[in-house]
Protein backbone atom coordinates (compact mmCIF):
# COMPACT_ATOMS: atom_id res chain seq x y z
CA UNK A 1 0.00 0.00 0.00
CA UNK A 2 3.10 2.41 1.04
CA UNK A 3 4.97 1.78 -2.55
CA UNK A 4 1.81 1.62 -4.38
CA UNK A 5 0.53 5.62 -2.49
CA UNK A 6 4.38 6.49 -2.95
CA UNK A 7 4.30 5.81 -6.64
CA UNK A 8 1.01 7.66 -7.19
CA UNK A 9 2.71 10.66 -5.62
CA UNK A 10 5.51 10.32 -8.15
CA UNK A 11 3.01 9.82 -11.00
CA UNK A 12 0.57 12.45 -10.71
CA UNK A 13 2.72 15.77 -9.06
CA UNK A 14 -0.43 16.86 -8.48
CA UNK A 15 -1.74 14.54 -5.67
CA UNK A 16 1.47 15.68 -3.06
CA UNK A 17 0.86 19.64 -3.78
CA UNK A 18 -3.12 19.25 -3.29
CA UNK A 19 -2.50 17.21 -0.31
CA UNK A 20 0.29 20.02 0.95
CA UNK A 21 -2.17 23.01 0.35
CA UNK A 22 -5.00 21.15 2.22
CA UNK A 23 -2.95 20.50 5.40
CA UNK A 24 -0.76 23.36 5.57
CA UNK A 25 -4.86 25.54 5.22
CA UNK A 26 -5.98 23.04 8.04
CA UNK A 27 -3.06 23.68 10.07
CA UNK A 28 -2.39 27.44 9.60
CA UNK A 29 -6.08 28.27 11.04
CA UNK A 30 -4.90 27.00 14.34
CA UNK A 31 -3.62 29.76 16.75
CA UNK A 32 -1.93 30.14 20.67
CA UNK A 33 -3.23 33.23 21.90
CA UNK A 34 -2.07 35.78 19.62
CA UNK A 35 0.72 33.73 17.76
CA UNK A 36 -0.35 31.66 14.44
CA UNK A 37 1.81 30.32 11.96
CA UNK A 38 -0.05 31.37 9.31
CA UNK A 39 -1.41 30.15 5.88
CA UNK A 40 2.11 30.36 4.42
CA UNK A 41 4.39 29.30 6.57
CA UNK A 42 1.90 25.69 7.25
CA UNK A 43 2.59 25.42 3.73
CA UNK A 44 5.76 25.84 3.19
CA UNK A 45 6.43 23.48 6.56
CA UNK A 46 3.79 20.69 5.16
CA UNK A 47 5.65 20.47 1.71
CA UNK A 48 8.84 20.25 3.19
CA UNK A 49 7.86 17.51 5.37
CA UNK A 50 6.38 16.05 1.96
CA UNK A 51 8.82 16.30 0.09
CA UNK A 52 11.19 14.64 2.16
CA UNK A 53 9.94 11.46 3.01
CA UNK A 54 8.73 10.75 -0.56
CA UNK A 55 12.32 11.24 -0.94
CA UNK A 56 13.25 8.74 1.51
CA UNK A 57 11.08 6.48 1.45
CA UNK A 58 10.38 6.54 -2.71
CA UNK A 59 14.24 7.02 -3.16
CA UNK A 60 13.72 10.37 -5.88
CA UNK A 61 12.49 13.43 -5.44
CA UNK A 62 8.83 14.64 -7.01
CA UNK A 63 9.39 16.07 -10.13
CA UNK A 64 7.70 19.01 -10.67
CA UNK A 65 7.79 21.08 -14.08
CA UNK A 66 8.64 24.66 -13.72
CA UNK A 67 6.08 26.73 -15.46
CA UNK A 68 4.05 25.68 -12.82
CA UNK A 69 4.74 27.54 -9.97
CA UNK A 70 5.81 30.79 -12.06
CA UNK A 71 2.17 30.45 -13.03
CA UNK A 72 0.75 30.81 -9.89
CA UNK A 73 2.91 33.03 -8.87
CA UNK A 74 2.01 35.42 -11.44
CA UNK A 75 -1.74 34.76 -10.67
CA UNK A 76 -0.43 36.00 -7.07
CA UNK A 77 1.19 38.86 -7.78
CA UNK A 78 -1.34 40.60 -10.18
CA UNK A 79 -4.02 40.04 -7.61
CA UNK A 80 -1.86 42.02 -5.17
CA UNK A 81 -1.51 44.77 -7.60
CA UNK A 82 -5.02 44.99 -8.72
CA UNK A 83 -6.08 45.39 -4.82
CA UNK A 84 -3.39 47.72 -4.07
CA UNK A 85 -3.37 49.62 -7.07
CA UNK A 86 -6.33 52.09 -6.88
CA UNK A 87 -4.55 53.35 -3.29
CA UNK A 88 -0.91 53.38 -4.64
CA UNK A 89 -1.74 55.75 -7.37
CA UNK A 90 -4.18 57.66 -4.82
CA UNK A 91 -1.13 57.91 -2.34
CA UNK A 92 2.08 58.71 -4.98
CA UNK A 93 -0.87 61.35 -6.21
CA UNK A 94 -0.77 63.60 -3.40
CA UNK A 95 -3.21 61.50 -0.96
CA UNK A 96 -1.57 60.72 1.89
CA UNK A 97 2.30 61.72 0.70
CA UNK A 98 3.19 61.94 4.32
CA UNK A 99 2.88 58.44 4.54
CA UNK A 100 4.06 57.54 1.00
CA UNK A 101 7.64 59.04 1.81
CA UNK A 102 7.39 57.01 5.50
CA UNK A 103 6.80 53.53 3.79
CA UNK A 104 9.51 54.20 1.14
CA UNK A 105 11.69 54.80 4.60
CA UNK A 106 10.57 51.51 6.24
CA UNK A 107 11.00 49.92 3.23
CA UNK A 108 14.46 51.08 2.77
CA UNK A 109 15.59 50.35 6.37
CA UNK A 110 14.36 47.01 5.78
CA UNK A 111 16.35 46.93 2.70
CA UNK A 112 19.54 47.99 3.98
CA UNK A 113 19.73 46.63 7.29
CA UNK A 114 19.00 43.12 6.07
CA UNK A 115 21.49 43.33 3.21
CA UNK A 116 23.81 44.66 6.00
CA UNK A 117 23.70 41.55 8.30
CA UNK A 118 24.27 39.78 5.42
CA UNK A 119 27.75 41.32 4.30
CA UNK A 120 28.71 41.42 7.55
CA UNK A 121 27.73 36.96 8.02
CA UNK A 122 28.97 36.71 4.50
CA UNK A 123 26.00 35.32 3.45
CA UNK A 124 25.36 34.36 -0.45
CA UNK A 125 22.82 35.72 -2.40
CA UNK A 126 20.39 33.16 -1.73
CA UNK A 127 20.49 32.94 2.10
CA UNK A 128 20.87 36.82 1.48
CA UNK A 129 16.96 36.57 0.32
CA UNK A 130 15.88 33.97 2.25
CA UNK A 131 16.75 36.25 5.42
CA UNK A 132 15.18 39.59 3.94
CA UNK A 133 12.19 37.28 2.76
CA UNK A 134 11.35 35.66 6.65
CA UNK A 135 12.59 38.96 8.44
CA UNK A 136 10.10 41.11 6.81
CA UNK A 137 7.71 38.55 6.14
CA UNK A 138 7.52 39.27 2.56
CA UNK A 139 6.44 35.90 0.83
CA UNK A 140 6.54 36.80 -2.53
CA UNK A 141 10.43 37.80 -2.10
CA UNK A 142 11.15 33.61 -2.43
CA UNK A 143 9.42 33.97 -6.00
CA UNK A 144 11.14 36.82 -6.72
CA UNK A 145 14.43 36.04 -5.49
CA UNK A 146 14.25 32.77 -7.10
CA UNK A 147 13.37 34.42 -10.73
CA UNK A 148 16.51 36.64 -10.34
CA UNK A 149 18.93 34.01 -9.53
CA UNK A 150 17.44 32.30 -12.45
CA UNK A 151 18.68 34.78 -14.90
CA UNK A 152 22.32 35.58 -13.63
CA UNK A 153 24.76 34.81 -16.50
CA UNK A 154 27.85 34.07 -15.03
CA UNK A 155 26.10 31.50 -12.58
CA UNK A 156 26.52 28.23 -13.24
CA UNK A 157 23.21 25.73 -12.83
CA UNK A 158 24.06 23.51 -10.35
CA UNK A 159 25.27 26.30 -8.41
CA UNK A 160 21.60 28.05 -8.87
CA UNK A 161 19.95 24.63 -8.03
CA UNK A 162 21.64 24.85 -4.65
CA UNK A 163 20.80 28.98 -3.81
CA UNK A 164 17.31 27.98 -4.75
CA UNK A 165 16.92 25.71 -2.63
CA UNK A 166 18.29 27.66 0.28
CA UNK A 167 16.00 30.74 0.04
CA UNK A 168 12.72 29.13 1.63
CA UNK A 169 15.11 27.56 4.59
CA UNK A 170 16.47 31.23 5.20
CA UNK A 171 12.66 31.95 5.06
CA UNK A 172 11.18 29.32 7.16
CA UNK A 173 14.09 29.84 10.10
CA UNK A 174 13.22 33.88 10.29
CA UNK A 175 9.49 34.21 9.69
CA UNK A 176 8.60 32.75 12.95
CA UNK A 177 9.99 35.64 14.73
CA UNK A 178 9.51 37.67 11.73
CA UNK A 179 5.73 37.34 12.86
CA UNK A 180 5.99 37.17 16.16
CA UNK A 181 8.45 39.64 16.51
CA UNK A 182 6.89 42.11 14.73
CA UNK A 183 3.91 42.18 16.88
CA UNK A 184 5.32 42.68 19.92
CA UNK A 185 7.56 45.11 19.20
CA UNK A 186 4.78 47.38 17.31
CA UNK A 187 1.94 46.29 19.89
CA UNK A 188 3.84 46.41 23.67
CA UNK A 189 7.65 47.75 22.76
CA UNK A 190 5.78 50.87 20.13
CA UNK A 191 3.54 52.32 22.76
CA UNK A 192 6.04 51.87 25.87
CA UNK A 193 8.48 53.59 23.30
CA UNK A 194 6.24 56.48 22.08
CA UNK A 195 5.20 57.82 25.86
CA UNK A 196 3.84 54.45 27.77
CA UNK A 197 0.79 52.48 27.07
CA UNK A 198 -1.91 54.20 29.41
CA UNK A 199 -1.07 57.41 28.12
CA UNK A 200 -0.95 56.47 24.55
CA UNK A 201 -4.15 54.86 24.54
CA UNK A 202 -5.65 58.11 26.32
CA UNK A 203 -4.32 59.88 23.07
CA UNK A 204 -5.69 57.62 20.70
CA UNK A 205 -8.99 57.80 22.90
CA UNK A 206 -8.52 61.48 22.59
CA UNK A 207 -8.20 61.16 18.83
CA UNK A 208 -10.68 58.98 17.85
CA UNK A 209 -13.36 61.37 19.59
CA UNK A 210 -11.27 64.71 17.52
CA UNK A 211 -12.31 62.58 14.24
CA UNK A 212 -16.22 61.90 15.54
CA UNK A 213 -16.56 65.44 15.68
CA UNK A 214 -18.74 66.73 13.14
CA UNK A 215 -18.45 70.28 11.89
CA UNK A 216 -21.89 70.37 10.33
CA UNK A 217 -24.31 68.48 12.77
CA UNK A 218 -24.02 67.46 16.42
CA UNK A 219 -25.53 64.50 15.89
CA UNK A 220 -23.85 61.22 15.56
CA UNK A 221 -26.12 58.92 13.61
CA UNK A 222 -24.30 58.89 10.80
CA UNK A 223 -20.84 58.51 12.19
CA UNK A 224 -20.93 55.42 13.80
CA UNK A 225 -22.10 53.53 10.77
CA UNK A 226 -21.60 50.08 11.67
CA UNK A 227 -25.21 50.44 14.03
CA UNK A 228 -28.33 48.59 12.30
CA UNK A 229 -30.43 51.52 10.53
CA UNK A 230 -34.84 50.66 12.12
CA UNK A 231 -37.90 51.52 10.22
CA UNK A 232 -40.57 52.77 12.39
CA UNK A 233 -44.37 53.34 11.93
CA UNK A 234 -46.07 56.32 14.37
CA UNK A 235 -49.45 57.87 14.13
CA UNK A 236 -48.77 61.92 14.30
CA UNK A 237 -50.82 62.50 17.39
CA UNK A 238 -48.44 65.85 18.32
CA UNK A 239 -50.36 69.52 18.76
CA UNK A 240 -48.22 70.88 16.40
CA UNK A 241 -49.33 68.84 13.73
CA UNK A 242 -52.72 70.19 14.14
CA UNK A 243 -51.17 72.42 11.68
CA UNK A 244 -50.23 70.33 8.62
CA UNK A 245 -45.92 70.44 8.52
CA UNK A 246 -44.50 69.64 5.40
CA UNK A 247 -42.03 66.63 4.92
CA UNK A 248 -38.95 68.99 5.33
CA UNK A 249 -39.83 70.93 8.33
CA UNK A 250 -41.16 67.96 9.99
CA UNK A 251 -37.64 66.13 9.39
CA UNK A 252 -35.93 70.10 10.42
CA UNK A 253 -37.82 69.46 13.49
CA UNK A 254 -36.46 65.39 14.17
CA UNK A 255 -33.17 67.01 13.52
CA UNK A 256 -33.91 69.76 15.94
CA UNK A 257 -34.75 67.41 18.84
CA UNK A 258 -31.29 65.74 18.37
CA UNK A 259 -33.01 62.74 16.54
CA UNK A 260 -31.03 62.40 13.01
CA UNK A 261 -34.45 60.54 10.74
CA UNK A 262 -36.10 60.49 7.86
CA UNK A 263 -39.84 60.53 6.51
CA UNK A 264 -39.89 57.26 4.31
CA UNK A 265 -43.94 56.77 3.87
CA UNK A 266 -46.96 58.18 4.62
CA UNK A 267 -50.66 56.84 4.96
CA UNK A 268 -53.24 59.55 4.91
CA UNK A 269 -55.33 59.65 7.33
CA UNK A 270 -58.13 61.19 4.60
CA UNK A 271 -58.35 58.19 2.28
CA UNK A 272 -56.01 55.30 4.04
CA UNK A 273 -53.72 55.76 0.74
CA UNK A 274 -49.86 55.08 1.50
CA UNK A 275 -47.53 57.34 -0.77
CA UNK A 276 -44.09 58.05 -0.97
CA UNK A 277 -43.20 61.60 0.44
CA UNK A 278 -41.43 64.58 -0.72
CA UNK A 279 -40.03 67.71 1.11
CA UNK A 280 -43.18 69.37 -0.07
CA UNK A 281 -45.69 66.96 0.65
CA UNK A 282 -47.53 68.19 4.22
CA UNK A 283 -48.06 65.69 6.90
CA UNK A 284 -51.27 66.18 9.71
CA UNK A 285 -52.18 64.83 12.89
CA UNK A 286 -54.04 61.64 11.83
CA UNK A 287 -51.51 60.32 9.53
CA UNK A 288 -49.23 57.77 10.21
CA UNK A 289 -46.08 57.69 9.19
CA UNK A 290 -42.37 55.66 8.70
CA UNK A 291 -39.29 56.82 9.71
CA UNK A 292 -35.80 55.60 9.33
CA UNK A 293 -32.56 56.37 11.19
CA UNK A 294 -30.30 54.87 13.30
CA UNK A 295 -31.84 52.52 16.17
CA UNK A 296 -31.11 54.15 19.54
CA UNK A 297 -32.60 57.28 17.93
CA UNK A 298 -35.69 56.02 16.27
CA UNK A 299 -37.11 54.82 19.86
CA UNK A 300 -38.03 56.61 23.17
CA UNK A 301 -40.16 59.18 24.29
CA UNK A 302 -43.47 59.26 21.90
CA UNK A 303 -44.07 62.53 22.70
CA UNK A 304 -42.75 64.15 20.05
CA UNK A 305 -44.64 62.70 17.19
CA UNK A 306 -47.07 60.28 18.60
CA UNK A 307 -47.41 56.63 19.20
CA UNK A 308 -45.78 53.84 17.32
CA UNK A 309 -48.54 51.76 15.34
CA UNK A 310 -48.22 48.49 14.09
CA UNK A 311 -49.12 48.84 10.31
CA UNK A 312 -47.29 45.66 8.08
CA UNK A 313 -48.75 46.95 5.46
CA UNK A 314 -47.45 50.52 6.14
CA UNK A 315 -43.66 49.00 6.84
CA UNK A 316 -43.60 46.51 3.87
CA UNK A 317 -41.44 47.86 1.46
CA UNK A 318 -37.60 47.01 0.13
CA UNK A 319 -34.60 48.11 1.43
CA UNK A 320 -31.07 48.38 -0.32
CA UNK A 321 -27.87 47.65 0.76
CA UNK A 322 -25.24 47.97 -1.52
CA UNK A 323 -21.44 48.41 -2.20
CA UNK A 324 -20.26 51.49 -4.01
CA UNK A 325 -15.76 52.32 -4.90
CA UNK A 326 -15.25 55.30 -4.20
CA UNK A 327 -14.11 57.52 -7.50
CA UNK A 328 -12.35 60.82 -8.01
CA UNK A 329 -16.03 62.39 -7.67
CA UNK A 330 -16.09 62.43 -3.35
CA UNK A 331 -11.87 60.88 -3.56
CA UNK A 332 -10.82 63.42 -0.46
CA UNK A 333 -14.16 64.27 1.38
CA UNK A 334 -14.66 63.61 4.84
CA UNK A 335 -17.90 60.97 5.84
CA UNK A 336 -18.85 64.25 7.43
CA UNK A 337 -18.94 65.89 3.99
CA UNK A 338 -20.40 63.06 2.01
CA UNK A 339 -22.72 62.40 4.55
CA UNK A 340 -24.03 66.41 4.09
CA UNK A 341 -24.48 66.05 0.22
CA UNK A 342 -28.00 66.13 -0.36
CA UNK A 343 -27.84 62.64 -3.13
CA UNK A 344 -27.23 61.33 0.49
CA UNK A 345 -30.69 62.06 1.75
CA UNK A 346 -31.66 58.64 3.98
CA UNK A 347 -28.65 56.97 3.12
CA UNK A 348 -26.53 55.15 5.95
CA UNK A 349 -22.66 54.44 5.45
CA UNK A 350 -22.56 50.85 6.79
CA UNK A 351 -18.77 50.37 6.34
CA UNK A 352 -15.45 51.61 4.87
CA UNK A 353 -12.94 49.20 3.49
CA UNK A 354 -9.43 49.46 1.84
CA UNK A 355 -7.18 47.19 0.42
CA UNK A 356 -9.44 44.43 -0.51
CA UNK A 357 -11.07 43.78 2.84
CA UNK A 358 -8.94 46.31 5.50
CA UNK A 359 -11.85 47.93 7.69
CA UNK A 360 -11.23 51.49 8.50
CA UNK A 361 -13.05 53.35 10.82
CA UNK A 362 -16.29 55.33 10.08
CA UNK A 363 -15.97 58.54 11.67
CA UNK A 364 -16.56 61.96 10.91
CA UNK A 365 -13.48 63.19 9.81
CA UNK A 366 -12.29 59.92 8.02
CA UNK A 367 -10.95 60.69 4.58
CA UNK A 368 -12.08 58.72 1.57
CA UNK A 369 -9.52 57.68 -1.03
CA UNK A 370 -10.09 56.46 -4.57
CA UNK A 371 -10.86 52.78 -4.53
CA UNK A 372 -12.56 52.81 -1.26
CA UNK A 373 -15.47 49.90 -0.83
CA UNK A 374 -18.82 51.97 0.70
CA UNK A 375 -21.59 49.68 2.02
CA UNK A 376 -24.37 51.68 2.09
CA UNK A 377 -28.33 51.35 2.58
CA UNK A 378 -31.43 52.87 2.50
CA UNK A 379 -34.53 52.69 0.16
CA UNK A 380 -34.13 51.92 -3.32
CA UNK A 381 -34.60 55.16 -4.89
CA UNK A 382 -32.28 56.84 -2.33
CA UNK A 383 -29.38 54.11 -2.84
CA UNK A 384 -29.90 54.75 -6.55
CA UNK A 385 -29.50 58.66 -6.45
CA UNK A 386 -26.45 58.32 -3.96
CA UNK A 387 -24.70 55.47 -5.71
CA UNK A 388 -23.98 57.25 -9.29
CA UNK A 389 -22.72 60.22 -7.44
CA UNK A 390 -20.30 58.33 -5.12
CA UNK A 391 -18.54 56.48 -7.42
CA UNK A 392 -19.20 52.91 -9.34
CA UNK A 393 -21.56 50.20 -7.90
CA UNK A 394 -19.76 47.00 -7.34
CA UNK A 395 -22.96 44.78 -8.55
CA UNK A 396 -23.05 41.35 -7.33
CA UNK A 397 -21.08 39.08 -9.78
CA UNK A 398 -19.09 35.54 -9.89
CA UNK A 399 -18.07 36.44 -13.27
CA UNK A 400 -14.26 36.68 -13.66
CA UNK A 401 -12.98 38.40 -16.56
CA UNK A 402 -10.43 36.56 -18.04
CA UNK A 403 -9.52 38.15 -20.95
CA UNK A 404 -8.72 41.66 -18.82
CA UNK A 405 -6.38 39.50 -16.62
CA UNK A 406 -4.76 37.39 -19.22
CA UNK A 407 -3.72 39.83 -21.04
CA UNK A 408 -2.55 42.25 -18.55
CA UNK A 409 -0.52 39.87 -16.98
CA UNK A 410 1.25 38.94 -20.66
CA UNK A 411 2.16 42.59 -20.69
CA UNK A 412 3.11 42.65 -17.59
CA UNK A 413 5.60 40.13 -18.26
CA UNK A 414 6.84 41.41 -21.49
CA UNK A 415 7.85 44.25 -19.66
CA UNK A 416 9.41 42.55 -16.75
CA UNK A 417 11.50 40.67 -19.41
CA UNK A 418 12.94 43.64 -20.62
CA UNK A 419 16.21 43.63 -19.45
CA UNK A 420 19.30 46.69 -18.86
CA UNK A 421 22.72 45.74 -18.66
CA UNK A 422 24.63 47.65 -16.31
CA UNK A 423 28.49 46.94 -15.64
CA UNK A 424 27.66 43.59 -17.43
CA UNK A 425 25.08 42.86 -14.72
CA UNK A 426 21.22 41.88 -16.22
CA UNK A 427 18.93 44.54 -14.27
CA UNK A 428 15.00 43.90 -14.99
CA UNK A 429 11.95 43.72 -12.78
CA UNK A 430 11.77 39.87 -13.47
CA UNK A 431 8.34 38.58 -15.21
CA UNK A 432 7.57 38.50 -11.30
CA UNK A 433 7.51 42.32 -11.26
CA UNK A 434 6.30 43.16 -13.97
CA UNK A 435 3.35 41.33 -13.33
CA UNK A 436 3.08 43.30 -10.15
CA UNK A 437 3.38 46.68 -11.89
CA UNK A 438 0.63 45.09 -14.40
CA UNK A 439 -1.58 44.57 -11.47
CA UNK A 440 -0.83 48.10 -10.06
CA UNK A 441 -1.81 49.91 -13.18
CA UNK A 442 -5.30 47.91 -14.32
CA UNK A 443 -5.98 48.12 -10.63
CA UNK A 444 -6.19 51.90 -11.07
CA UNK A 445 -7.43 51.86 -14.15
CA UNK A 446 -10.23 49.78 -13.29
CA UNK A 447 -11.33 52.84 -11.37
CA UNK A 448 -11.50 55.24 -14.16
CA UNK A 449 -13.24 52.39 -16.59
CA UNK A 450 -15.61 50.17 -14.29
CA UNK A 451 -17.17 48.40 -17.87
CA UNK A 452 -13.66 46.29 -18.09
CA UNK A 453 -11.40 44.26 -16.11
CA UNK A 454 -14.02 42.94 -13.27
CA UNK A 455 -12.80 40.66 -10.59
CA UNK A 456 -15.33 39.56 -7.77
CA UNK A 457 -13.75 39.68 -4.41
CA UNK A 458 -14.00 36.15 -4.15
CA UNK A 459 -12.07 35.30 -7.14
CA UNK A 460 -9.33 37.70 -6.20
CA UNK A 461 -9.13 36.23 -2.36
CA UNK A 462 -8.58 33.16 -4.60
CA UNK A 463 -6.25 34.45 -7.10
CA UNK A 464 -3.96 35.88 -4.45
CA UNK A 465 -4.36 32.63 -1.80
CA UNK A 466 -4.16 29.64 -3.85
CA UNK A 467 -2.03 31.35 -6.33
CA UNK A 468 0.66 32.16 -3.71
CA UNK A 469 0.39 28.90 -1.78
CA UNK A 470 0.36 26.97 -4.89
CA UNK A 471 4.02 28.46 -5.97
CA UNK A 472 4.80 27.81 -1.74
CA UNK A 473 3.81 24.50 -1.75
CA UNK A 474 5.84 23.51 -5.06
CA UNK A 475 8.68 25.27 -3.47
CA UNK A 476 8.63 22.96 0.03
CA UNK A 477 7.51 19.61 -2.00
CA UNK A 478 11.00 20.58 -4.37
CA UNK A 479 13.44 21.54 -1.29
CA UNK A 480 12.15 19.09 0.69
CA UNK A 481 15.24 16.83 0.41
CA UNK A 482 17.55 19.06 0.91
CA UNK A 483 16.10 21.33 3.47
CA UNK A 484 17.29 19.88 6.46
CA UNK A 485 20.97 20.16 5.38
CA UNK A 486 20.60 23.34 4.43
CA UNK A 487 19.34 24.16 7.72
CA UNK A 488 22.24 22.49 9.39
CA UNK A 489 24.29 24.68 7.31
CA UNK A 490 22.71 28.09 7.95
CA UNK A 491 22.99 27.24 11.39
CA UNK A 492 21.13 28.61 14.93
CA UNK A 493 23.08 32.15 14.14
CA UNK A 494 21.09 32.68 11.20
CA UNK A 495 17.86 32.58 13.43
CA UNK A 496 19.30 35.24 15.75
CA UNK A 497 21.12 37.39 13.07
CA UNK A 498 16.91 37.18 11.51
CA UNK A 499 15.89 38.65 14.76
CA UNK A 500 18.33 41.92 14.35
CA UNK A 501 16.97 42.45 10.52
CA UNK A 502 13.28 42.50 11.86
CA UNK A 503 13.61 44.50 14.99
CA UNK A 504 16.42 46.90 14.37
CA UNK A 505 14.33 48.61 10.73
CA UNK A 506 10.61 48.91 13.29
CA UNK A 507 12.60 50.33 16.38
CA UNK A 508 14.02 53.02 13.84
CA UNK A 509 11.07 53.46 11.65
CA UNK A 510 8.75 54.42 15.48
CA UNK A 511 11.45 56.50 16.22
CA UNK A 512 11.23 58.09 12.59
CA UNK A 513 7.42 58.08 12.53
CA UNK A 514 7.54 59.92 16.22
CA UNK A 515 10.47 62.73 15.78
CA UNK A 516 11.04 63.44 12.13
CA UNK A 517 7.18 63.05 10.38
CA UNK A 518 5.51 64.11 13.70
CA UNK A 519 2.34 61.38 13.69
CA UNK A 520 0.60 60.88 16.44
CA UNK A 521 1.17 57.73 18.09
CA UNK A 522 -1.57 55.09 16.89
CA UNK A 523 -0.96 56.24 13.76
CA UNK A 524 2.54 56.41 13.73
CA UNK A 525 2.05 52.23 14.77
CA UNK A 526 -0.74 51.74 11.98
CA UNK A 527 1.87 53.33 9.49
CA UNK A 528 4.79 50.45 10.59
CA UNK A 529 2.20 48.10 10.66
CA UNK A 530 1.51 48.94 6.88
CA UNK A 531 5.08 49.58 5.94
CA UNK A 532 6.23 46.29 6.89
CA UNK A 533 2.96 44.96 5.64
CA UNK A 534 2.61 42.72 8.64
CA UNK A 535 -1.29 42.03 9.00
CA UNK A 536 -0.44 40.17 12.47
CA UNK A 537 1.44 43.43 13.84
CA UNK A 538 -1.82 45.43 13.39
CA UNK A 539 -4.12 43.03 14.95
CA UNK A 540 -1.63 43.42 17.56
CA UNK A 541 -1.57 47.07 18.06
CA UNK A 542 -5.50 47.48 17.83
CA UNK A 543 -5.53 45.55 20.63
CA UNK A 544 -3.17 46.99 22.77
CA UNK A 545 -4.66 50.65 22.08
CA UNK A 546 -8.52 49.09 22.35
CA UNK A 547 -9.21 51.08 19.05
CA UNK A 548 -9.44 50.39 15.01
CA UNK A 549 -7.78 54.35 14.41
CA UNK A 550 -4.31 52.60 13.77
CA UNK A 551 -5.82 50.99 10.75
CA UNK A 552 -5.76 54.45 9.00
CA UNK A 553 -2.16 54.69 9.18
CA UNK A 554 -1.86 51.17 7.69
CA UNK A 555 -3.50 51.18 4.49
CA UNK A 556 -1.77 53.33 2.29
CA UNK A 557 1.82 52.41 4.01
CA UNK A 558 0.72 48.45 2.88
CA UNK A 559 0.00 49.71 -0.69
CA UNK A 560 3.52 51.39 -0.88
CA UNK A 561 5.42 48.78 1.12
CA UNK A 562 3.94 45.56 -0.58
CA UNK A 563 4.81 46.74 -4.03
CA UNK A 564 8.28 48.19 -2.96
CA UNK A 565 9.40 45.14 -0.62
CA UNK A 566 8.61 42.25 -3.39
CA UNK A 567 10.61 44.70 -5.62
CA UNK A 568 13.09 45.05 -3.26
CA UNK A 569 13.88 40.95 -3.51
CA UNK A 570 15.19 41.83 -6.79
CA UNK A 571 17.40 44.45 -5.46
CA UNK A 572 18.75 41.72 -2.18
CA UNK A 573 19.50 39.40 -4.86
CA UNK A 574 21.85 41.93 -7.25
CA UNK A 575 23.11 43.45 -4.04
CA UNK A 576 24.65 40.23 -2.85
CA UNK A 577 25.84 38.17 -5.60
Amino acid sequence: MLHWLLDTMLKYPSVPIFLTIGLGFYLGKFRYKTFALGTVTSVLLVGVAIGYLINRYAGTPVTIGAPLKSLFFLIFLFAIGYKCGPQFVAAIRGQGVKQVIFAVVVCALCLLVTWGCAKIMHYNAALSTGLFAGAQTISAVIGVGTDTINSLPDVDAATKKAWIDLIPVGYAVTYVFGTIGSAYILGSLGPAMLGGLKKVRQMTKDYEQTLNHSTLSDDPAFIDGNRPISFRAYKITASRFNTPQTVAETEEYLHNEGRRLFVERIRRASDGQIVSPTPSMTVAAGDEIVLSGRHEFIIGDESWLGPEVDDSALLTFNVEKTRVMVTKKTAGLTVDALRAKPFMYGVVIGSISRQGGIEIPVLAQTKLMQGDMLTIAGLPQEVSAAVGQIGIEEKPTNVTDLVFVSLAIVIGCIVGALTLDVHNIPISLSTSGGALIAGLFFGWLRTKRPSVGIIPESSLWLMQNLGLNMFIAVIGIQCGPTFFSGLQQVGWSFFLVGIVATSVPLLLAMWLGDKIFKFHPAINLGCCAGGRTTTAALGAITASLGSSVPALGYTITYAIGNTLLILMGVAMVLMCI
